[in-house]
């Protein structure tokens, strides 16, 4: 292995949930759950909804994050505390124009490629950057999913 580690030294895995092709997140998800009980170590389970608010933490009241998947997006509310506010929502470019404008919005950067320029000029948003170590920052708070780790599929 590349940085000398042994199945023995890992007690964690993180597997993302999605979004994401219907194959890829299968995949992955079987391999992380297949070592996970071969080798009793623990998973958890995050989306990208979630990972890109992370850094925000008891900062804002209420943070938006917004995904762009196969040409259509989709918004997620989260509140101070990071506990899912509403379900995901696919949405209208012109309504995020509309309605949020002027709400608290997360954008992960490596997606930012996707979405539109004038969502991209909107008042109070933010490109993250996915961090891996706010994952573990996300499971010491109970944030992650640990029993039924299952994909997140958007149509």
């Amino acid at each position: 292995m590349e940085n000398n580690l042994k199945f023995e030294d890992i007690s964690k895995i993180f597997v993302n949930q999605g979004p994401g092709n219907f194959s890829g997140l299968r995949g992955s998800l079987a391999t992380a759950k297949g070592v996970s009980l071969s080798k009793n170590i623990n998973l958890f389970g995050y989306n990208t909804f979630i990972w890109s608010c992370a850094k925000f933490f008891n900062k804002k009241d209420s943070i938006f994050s917004l995904i762009k998947f196969r040409e259509k997006y989709f918004i997620k509310k989260f509140d101070k505390n990071l506990k899912s506010i509403s379900k995901i929502e696919e949405i209208t470019e012109d309504k995020i124009i509309k309605k949020y404008d002027n709400k608290f919005k997360v954008i992960p950067k490596n997606a930012v490629k996707y979405f539109n320029e004038k969502i991209l000029k909107l008042n109070n948003l933010c490109i993250v950057d996915l961090d891996h170590k706010e994952l573990e920052s996300l499971q010491l708070k109970g944030l992650l999913d640990k029993d039924l780790i299952k994909p997140l599929y958007l149509s």
